[in-house]
C-alpha cells in the first residue's frame, strides 16, 4: 500500500489549536514568560492532513519566551496515521522547538528549529522481502517567517526525511497567512499552504482553511476551521478508505495558563 505519510504549522488558530502557537510570528516579548496549555480538537490536521483519522485529539504544550527574543518549547498530541499506515507503534506526537523572534522596523520576524518526535515510532522497519517502505517517522526542520501588519508568509525545510517518506530531505512548506481582528474576541484567520514533498510528486499538494477564532477569557479559546487540500486520496487516507485531506470543519478548545 503506497501511502505518503504527513502528521500536526502555521498558526495556531489554523491548525486550530495544533502545536502551531510556537510558530507563529510576533515580535520578541517584552519580559520573559513561561506558559502552558491544554487543549482539545475534533480532528488533529496539519498542514491540511488528519493525523487522528478524523478523529478527536487530546494536546498540550508549555512555551518560555525570554525577553531577549529567544524562546523555546515542545508540545505533544495523540495520532492515529502511524498506526493507520503500517500497523507499527506511534500513537503520541512530541515537538521540540526552539528560535529567535525580533523585529527590524514594521517587519517582524521569526526564525528556528522544529524536531518531530514520534514516541516509539517503529516506522522505519516496515519492510517487504527487506526492501524498506519508509525511514523514520521523526523529522527535522528549520523555519523563518516575517510578518507585516496582519499578513505573515513563512517557509519551512526538512533537513531530514519528511515524517518517514524515504529520500524526502529538502522538502519544503510555503504558507501565508492574515490575521483579522474583528473586535469582541473574535478573529479571523484565512490561509494557504503548499507543500511539496520531494521525489514525491503525488505527495505534493495545496491546503486552505479560514478560521474563526473567540477569546473566552480567563485563558479559554475557542476555534472553528473550514478546511481541506487538493491532495489525493490514494496517498492520505484512513483504513476506512476515507480522504484524510477532503474539506471539513474542525473545532477545538484550548485553555492557556
Amino acid at each position: 500500500m503506497k501511502k505518503i505519510l504527513v502528521p500536526s504549522l502555521i498558526a495556531c488558530a489554523v491548525s486550530a489549536l495544533a502545536p502551531v502557537v510556537h510558530a507563529q510570528t510576533a515580535p520578541a516579548a517584552a519580559a520573559s514568560s513561561l506558559s502552558f496549555n491544554a487543549g482539545v480538537v475534533s480532528d488533529y490536521r496539519y498542514r491540511g492532513i488528519s493525523q487522528s483519522r478524523l478523529e478527536p485529539a487530546l494536546q498540550a504544550g508549555v512555551d518560555y519566551a525570554d525577553k531577549s527574543g529567544f524562546y523555546v518549547g515542545a508540545w505533544g498530541s495523540s495520532i492515529k496515521w502511524i498506526k493507520d499506515a503500517t500497523a507499527t507503534d506511534g500513537s503520541v506526537e512530541i515537538d521540540l522547538y526552539g528560535g529567535y523572534k525580533g523585529a527590524i522596523g514594521n517587519v517582524a520576524y521569526d526564525v528556528g528549529y522544529l524536531r518531530y518526535e514520534y514516541v516509539g515510532n517503529k516506522l522505519g522497519n516496515v519492510a517487504i522481502e527487506g526492501v524498506p517502505l519508509y525511514g523514520t517517522a521523526n523529522t527535522n526542520e528549520i523555519y523563518g517567517a516575517v510578518t507585516l501588519g496582519a499578513y505573515t508568509a513563512k517557509y519551512s525545510y526538512a533537513l531530514s526525511n519528511l515524517f518517514g517518506n524515504l529520500n524526502s530531505k529538502g522538502s519544503y512548506y510555503l504558507d501565508l497567512s492574515a490575521t483579522y481582528d474583528l473586535g469582541g474576541g473574535y478573529s479571523l484567520v484565512p490561509h494557504v499552504g503548499y507543500q511539496k514533498v520531494a521525489n514525491t510528486p503525488d505527495g505534493t499538494y495545496t491546503d486552505y482553511a479560514l478560521t474563526l477564532g473567540k477569546d473566552l477569557g480567563n485563558g479559554l479559546s475557542a476555534t472553528g476551521a473550514i478546511m481541506g487540500t487538493n491532495a489525493k486520496k490514494s496517498f492520505y487516507y484512513t483504513p476506512q478508505n476515507k480522504a484524510t485531506g477532503d474539506t471539513g470543519l474542525v473545532v477545538g478548545l484550548k485553555y492557556t495558563f
